[in-house]
């Protein structure tokens, strides 16, 4: 163990003049440097079933040919009976606005009316395009709700933008936290965008020429776009000034004519959310739903249905997809499970008896392992 270990240091944790040590376990490199800037791409894993028969070669980190029995599919093997043209039937997954990353950058830089989803603005607090006090409050909720009476589509958000204006010499620093609500549900039932975090986005603020407004835009690109029923996204300001100011709690009207005070006030003019809408048949995707869960109630045998099976097992795998990005040793939010909750309207025993049935099909008939997701709904 000792020379592998020492083999497979000098293999993948030996880049850019950098060392480090890989670990079996976690495979990956603990750099010497602090910085990931030693580690090389890893191989994928070769063995049976639904792991890699044989590594690509352009790009060693992934699949390049699959076990009898399972199909490529980015980089990755799955059930080669997994039928995912039929899945469209259900969800269009696959739509013509699927377009490539700097393809997406262009038309965002653009605004490109293409990408715009219909979104209502909702806020107690504040109005777009008026100045106001950040400091009033504790944060400040800006609410951007699909439209709910397309319930024949599912909504995905693919980006954002805002156009905030301060002050000449501003002394607040605008920070945003944004939430989404997958399928709609209370605010509990939805999750927060962790920028800048496991390789996720950040916010790209753009100065416009000869004003004090900026274009904030956060591009989600293929990689992490998601489905979207509500965004919420919070204001909380960073002051940069003297402490004794700091603890006003500037609770009064907006003085514009002050130029203490006016320095700090900052207005927010637009709020776009970018993405498309996906074809989504509910009565379709809820008659197999409860063959299943009818089945799986009166004690049957749910595995003659292998078709609806395997159907629903595709769907609730390219939907998990789609969840935010874990933190290492975290599992995947449940995303489906929402969907049957909110969009199919079926109560907590029905969603557990479903996702107990595919469970049990997976490990037993599939002889795949157990996929571990985190509750979200």
């Amino acid at each position: 163990m000792q020379w592998l270990n020492r083999v497979q240091s000098f293999l993948y944790c030996n880049e850019n003049g950098f060392w480090g040590t890989f670990l079996e376990s976690q495979r990956t490199c603990v750099c010497h440097t602090g910085a990931n800037l030693c580690q090389r791409p890893i191989p994928c894993i070769i063995g049976g079933n639904n792991s890699c028969a044989m590594c690509s070669l352009a790009n060693i980190s992934l699949c390049g040919s699959c076990n009898k029995g399972f199909k490529l599919y980015r980089g990755r093997c799955e059930p080669q009976n997994v039928d995912s043209e039929r899945s469209e039937q259900f969800i269009s997954f696959e739509t013509d606005l699927d377009f490539q990353d700097l393809e997406l950058k262009y038309l965002l830089q653009k605004m490109d009316s293409r990408l715009y989803v219909h979104t209502t603005f909702i806020s107690n607090e504040i109005r777009l395009d008026t100045f106001f006090d950040p400091r009033w409050r504790k944060r400040m909720s800006l609410t951007l709700k699909s439209n709910k009476n397309r319930m024949d589509y599912l909504h995905m958000v693919i980006g954002l933008s805002m156009k905030i204006c301060q002050m000449r010499n501003s002394s607040i620093e605008p920070m945003f936290f944004v939430y989404i609500n997958p399928f709609s549900g209370s605010h509990s039932e939805g999750w927060n965008m962790p920028f800048g975090e496991h390789g996720y986005p950040r916010w790209e603020r753009v100065r416009l020429q000869n004003t004090q407004c900026y274009n904030w835009t956060l591009l989600l690109g293929n990689r992490w776009k998601t489905f979207f029923e509500t965004v919420h996204i919070y204001l909380r300001s960073r002051a940069k000034l003297p402490t004794t100011l700091r603890n006003e709690t500037a609770q009064g009207p907006v003085d514009l004519s002050d130029p203490a005070k006016r320095q700090i006030y900052i207005k927010i003019s637009d709020v776009q959310v970018y993405g498309y809408s996906l074809r989504f048949n509910a009565d379709l995707l809820r008659s197999a739903v409860q063959q299943v869960n009818q089945s799986y109630t009166q004690g049957t045998q749910f595995y003659s249905s292998s078709s609806v099976m395997l159907l629903l097992l595709d769907i609730r795998d390219r939907i998990n997809r789609l969840a935010p990005p874990e933190a290492p040793g975290k599992p995947q939010l449940d995303l489906f499970s929402c969907m049957l909750k909110h969009r199919l309207k079926l109560n907590n025993s029905e969603v557990i008896r479903v996702n107990h049935a595919l469970d049990m099909y997976n490990t037993e008939i599939l002889k795949q392992s157990d996929h571990l997701t985190a509750k979200l709904c």
